[in-house]
């Protein structure tokens, strides 16, 4: 159970975003494209504000 925590703590934006894909991806193909792609605009949005984050925190 340490090793899951310890393994999300790193990867959570990316597992996080990888949803957020899976699900654009589901809505571009269920025939909603519109929503599809501002769904898709959260993955490079996600990973953006991680790496901000990390930032802030390694400046402490």
């Amino acid at each position: 159970m340490n090793f899951l925590k310890k393994l999300w703590k790193i990867y959570y934006p990316v597992i996080l975003a990888f949803f957020s894909f899976l699900y654009s991806v589901s809505l571009w193909f269920s025939g909603q494209q519109l929503e599809g792609v501002f769904v898709g605009i959260w993955v490079p949005s996600i990973l953006a504000l991680s790496i901000v984050i990390r930032q802030r925190k390694d400046d402490k």
